[in-house]
């Protein structure tokens, strides 16, 4: 297999904390600084979201525009994806970043149950942050966490309410979605080459589940993410001292499979997106 494999990283997220571990990047001046580590290690996706001083999530646009203009300028060509996800923030307010134009959002087409709350992607709102993305020329990055949520995808992409194309990722192991099992995997896998073969894929692995599920996706011709924000440690009795070594780990496997790592300019082929400014 000789396929270029994309490496997402995900920085921050919205739930790890320098109580967790001390590495993850939380004011702007981190986040750039560890973006920029784990894109010479190979990352050609930044997939972010912001914090507030406190730690606490922010879906302040000012801070993603800081964000963006810090990442533009250290690490070239790379790909920004702003999260859209429902930890930071209520309703409207979580695609309040969409009008600076990243080059993708994350998007999540259905509701789901997490550890402790319950994950609320209302059908009216999933049409809104769909409608911003296609006016801004934004590609959704679908992050499903259940089989309804990869059906409603593929449904939105025909009927056109998805700008760009298909790209699905499968998020394993969130207690009370979906498990990171094998077979379930293989089985997504399958059906979304059945019924939108010309979909692109990515696979992110929760906690521990995080080099086992982005060993199956390089290995099955995917794409993958690690990162902080899924899973704050190398093992049990070590902390990931950065998002660069999660990626370096990730850019391991794929020597081990035979497949190069995309750089940036790839990455943006193989997904259909605009040359970088």
């Amino acid at each position: 297999m000789s396929d270029p494999c994309i490496l997402c990283v995900a920085i921050t997220g919205s739930v790890p904390t320098k109580a967790a571990n001390p590495a993850v990047p939380v004011t702007i001046s981190e986040q750039v600084e560890s973006t920029h580590e784990a894109f010479e290690a190979g990352a050609s996706i930044c997939h972010a979201h912001v914090r507030n001083a406190d730690e606490t999530p922010s879906s302040d646009p000012d801070k993603f525009a800081a964000l963006k203009e810090g990442v533009e300028k250290h690490c070239p060509g790379m790909i920004i994806q702003f999260s859209t996800g429902g930890r930071s923030g209520a309703g409207k307010e979580r695609g309040g970043m969409l009008p600076l134009r990243p080059d993708m959002a994350s998007l999540s087409v259905g509701s789901n149950n997490f550890p402790t709350r319950v994950y609320e992607n209302p059908p009216d709102l999933v049409a809104w942050l769909s409608g911003e993305m296609r006016t801004y020329e934004v590609v959704p990055e679908i992050e499903a966490f259940d089989l309804s949520h990869v059906l409603h995808a593929i449904r939105l992409h025909k009927e056109g309410a998805l700008y760009g194309r298909l790209y699905v990722q499968f998020v394993m192991g969130v207690k009370n979605a979906m498990p990171a099992d094998r077979e379930i995997f293989d089985f997504y896998v399958s059906t979304l080459r059945k019924r939108a073969p010309g979909a692109a894929w990515c696979a992110a692995g929760i906690g521990p589940a995080q080099i086992e599920v982005n060993e199956w996706a390089i290995a099955a011709g995917g794409h993958t993410r690690a990162g902080l924000e899924d899973n704050v440690r190398l093992d049990r009795d070590h902390l990931a001292p950065s998002n660069a070594a999660l990626i370096r780990r990730a850019a391991a496997l794929c020597e081990k499979y035979g497949r190069p790592v995309a750089t940036p300019a790839e990455a943006r082929k193989i997904l259909g997106l605009r040359r970088a400014a």
